[in-house]
């Protein structure tokens, strides 16, 4: 299937994105959208395989930008929070042939791109025009012998996915992989033309991409695109939205829960089919609290970027539900592994694997990366877990260092590096402490240059300078000498627990 054909679910009439405040856009105007991006693009010379960076705000114009992008050429939406540092790494490390904002955009991407010497193209809404509908600002005329919708075979996306090193790797997921993937989500949630989500996942990550964007509209169903998460307003967008869905990360779910006993008449005015979950730990308590207050149930899922997002599911009812599991295989295989490569029975604990149609078929340009993460066909997924009798998985560990944040992902060895740029630090190890809230947050120790002083302060902003905020250390520790262990190794795994640090509060952010 090709995102063209996926997009034909949809009745002409039916509503396919609507936002706050804008009039709807059907599955015939979104069609048409689609069709007339790729003509712009193709006649700009930009056409299949190319890579077109995408930096805008969350809301409809992002969602159909995407879904446009990824049907002619290759989609790389960005983290419009990056500094400029990071927007000329990935936009030099994508190889980019476009960047795509809105008109009068005063992002630093604007900034890395003319420095690349990449073009830039405006992405324009005209008032008044329903949500989602865009136009892009007229190019150059250039010969495109590459045209036309793209095909399975294509790369219909690439994200970056924090490594084991300071390097992010570049994650190519085809138009094959992305309709498995919505294919597979769409069938555990059994959408149908009736469903509507109320998105308030980012856009320029897999988890909302697919999940909150592309799974619906394979099912032709409607799609509320909200401008980002606001716990504030949530309430509010439902009596407008009407849905009968949403995902989100657990911060968000929390977020939501608190309020939710000062929004009863909301929730009874929009009763909800199902709560979906995923990118980090679900709190068995909060799954509770959430039935309870939407009488609804709460699906909590696995996924990842390399496999276009979901791999396992808890099922709808009547199924069971498994607090603390992360449900059973949907969509991949999913398998359990010992270290020597053999698969482990019901019980026992192991790395999880997978491999299936919605898998990515290797990172592009590391093969030392593809020699470590895949194996026998199968892709490792660096985390840890067990399989019980019924096939329902569940995650009991991390073999990779990558941080997982309330589901953003940082690369330990990128803050590392930063780090020992400034003037006063020596040495330093990053590491992931646990989190009540976020799962984990972001912790440093740093060891200063003799006679130098240096406070925590200082450090952060000298890192928020360089990178986004989710990925600023929130407790750095100085000591004289780094932990090692009995090899004489620094070891971030498990650092935390072993000299007893953690995040009690989200709000004060103290150990």
């Amino acid at each position: 299937m090709t995102l063209h054909e996926l997009l034909n679910a949809g009745a002409d009439d039916a509503v396919a994105l609507a936002a706050p405040g804008r009039p709807a856009l059907d599955y015939r105007g979104l069609r048409a959208l689609v069709a007339e991006t790729m003509t712009v693009l193709n006649a700009a010379g930009i056409g299949r395989n190319d890579r077109v960076a995408i930096v805008l705000p969350n809301g409809p114009e992002m969602a159909s930008c995407f879904l446009a992008c990824a049907s002619a050429v290759t989609s790389a939406p960005l983290n419009p929070a990056y500094r400029v540092d990071e927007f000329e790494f990935y936009l030099n490390d994508l190889q980019a042939s476009a960047l795509i904002v809105e008109q009068g955009s005063i992002s630093p991407a604007v900034e890395a791109a003319s420095k690349l010497g990449i073009r830039v193209i405006e992405l324009l809404v005209a008032d008044g025009a329903p949500a989602g509908h865009f136009s892009l600002a007229s190019q150059t005329a250039v010969p495109c012998d590459h045209g036309g919708p793209s095909q399975p075979g294509d790369v219909g996306m690439v994200l970056h996915t924090s490594g084991t090193t300071s390097r992010p790797k570049r994650v190519p997921l085809s138009v094959a992989n992305l309709c498995a993937s919505a294919g597979h989500i769409a069938a555990t949630l059994q959408f149908t033309a009736s469903d509507i989500g109320l998105n308030i996942m980012p856009m320029f990550h897999i988890h909302g991409l697919m999940a909150g964007l592309l799974a619906p509209l394979s099912a032709g169903s409607r799609v509320f695109c909200t401008p980002g998460f606001n716990a504030l307003r949530f309430f509010k967008w439902m009596d407008e939205a009407h849905p009968t869905w949403y995902t989100a990360v657990p911060t968000m779910h929390l977020a939501i829960a608190t309020r939710g006993k000062h929004n009863a008449e909301v929730l009874a005015r929009h009763p909800l089919r199902f709560i979906r979950s995923s990118s980090s730990p679900m709190p068995p308590q909060l799954i509770t609290q959430l039935e309870t207050m939407f009488k609804a149930p709460l699906i909590e899922s696995y996924g990842m970027t390399e496999a276009a997002h979901q791999m396992a599911s808890n099922p709808l009812p009547p199924l069971a539900r498994k607090p603390g599991s992360v449900g059973r295989a949907a969509g991949p295989e999913v398998r359990i592994r010992a270290e020597d490569g053999s698969f482990l029975a019901a019980g026992e604990i192991g790395e999880v694997v997978i491999r299936g149609p919605n898998v990515t078929a290797g990172y592009e340009s590391n093969p030392k990366a593809n020699e470590e993460a895949f194996q026998d066909g199968w892709f490792r997924t660096g985390d840890q877990g067990t399989m019980d009798d019924e096939g329902y998985l569940s995650i009991t560990g991390r073999l990779k260092e990558i941080i997982n944040r309330g589901g953003e992902k940082v690369s330990p060895r990128e803050i590392d590096e930063i780090l020992l740029d400034h003037v006063s630090v020596a040495q330093v190890i990053v590491f992931g402490a646990p989190h009540k809230r976020l799962g984990e947050e972001v912790a440093a120790m740093v060891v200063l240059h003799e006679g130098h002083e240096c406070t925590e302060r200082e450090l952060q902003q000298f890192v928020a300078q360089r990178v986004a905020g989710y990925k600023v250390p929130k407790k750095i520790l100085f000591v004289d000498e780094l932990p090692k262990g009995a090899t004489g190794k620094l070891q971030r795994i498990g650092l935390a627990q072993r000299i007893g640090l953690g995040f009690g509060s989200f709000v004060s952010g103290e150990f």
